[in-house]
């Protein structure tokens, strides 16, 4: 979308109750009434065309709810990880916005804007310096992808945060026009330590999206609280899901769709020289590899 209508759009970001929408979309989305929920996911079929050839269960309408079918679950043989032990792996299916080197501290968002990896970290400056000069992956989920969230490398969870903010749309068009968009949204922050030490992996929430959950935590709606709160460890809530996962293990999903944010070390890890903006990606499939 370019011209007047991408300027029309996006103003009407900055004008929307966002977080009261995306509530309601998230009532709406979980209802398991019949004459709500099957028209619903009709219409998003329709629409959006999502290929469920390799959903756990292909019949759209078998869902109890359209958040169920939006989050469902794929074939366990569907999305096999990369054998190298090296490798690093997509986290999600989905299509790369932005990738490349953190550079100076500053995060590369669209051709010509940029923002500071100390604001996506939500001013976390010991962890904004260990990433310093590392690498960046931004990965858009459509509508249409598959909406769970995996390992990139395996890790043992160390902290995580979940952070306040706006919820623009995550698009193409907004990156383009709405300045430090991953910085402002709704955030939550997973870092893990790994082969190739700290990992961090960013949750972005977007407009319509009703929360985002983990493994750990369940789901992390919106907090009324206007500042960023740790969330609990595994070992101190007796989660269900041990601290460390193996690499493509799931860890969490967005109820409705966003972006993924990958952090890296500097020195530690290369991505595949192939890929590049607008690169498809599906879970699993290999991204970069360890630098030994």
């Amino acid at each position: 979308m370019t011209g007047p209508g991408a300027r029309l759009f996006v103003a009407l970001q900055y004008l929307l109750p966002q977080h009261a929408l995306s509530r309601l979309i998230g009532r709406i989305a979980r209802t398991q009434l019949p004459w709500v929920r099957r028209p619903l996911i009709r219409a998003f079929v329709r629409a959006y065309q999502p290929d469920l050839r390799d959903a756990a269960q292909p019949d759209p309408l078998a869902y109890p709810s359209f958040n169920a079918f939006f989050t469902r679950a794929l074939r366990a043989d569907a999305r096999p990880c990369a054998a190298a032990d090296a490798a690093i792996v997509s986290p999600v299916d989905g299509r790369i916005s932005a990738l490349g080197p953190i550079r100076a501290g500053r995060v590369l968002q669209a051709k010509g804007r940029d923002y500071a990896l100390h604001d996506l970290l939500a001013g976390n400056a010991a962890l904004a310096a260990q990433l310093r000069d590392g690498l960046f992956m931004t990965i858009y989920l459509a509508p249409y992808n598959y909406h769970r969230i995996h390992m990139a490398l395996g890790g043992t969870l160390r902290a995580a945060w979940y952070v306040p903010g706006r919820l623009f749309s995550v698009n193409d068009t907004t990156a383009r026009t709405v300045p430090r968009l991953f910085a402002r949204n709704e955030r939550v922050i997973l870092q893990f330590d790994g082969a190739c030490g700290p990992c961090v992996l960013v949750l972005v929430g977007a407009l319509f999206v009703g929360s985002m959950s983990t493994v750990w935590h369940g789901d992390i709606a919106p907090r009324r609280a206007r500042a960023a709160v740790a969330l609990p460890l595994p070992a101190a809530v007796g989660a269900p899901a041990p601290a460390r996962l193996a690499r493509s293990a799931e860890l969490g999903r967005f109820n409705m769709g966003s972006t993924v944010i990958v952090l890296l070390p500097p020195g530690a890890a290369a991505w595949e020289g192939a890929l590049a903006p607008a690169s498809v990606l599906r879970v699993g499939q290999p991204i970069g590899r360890l630098i030994s």
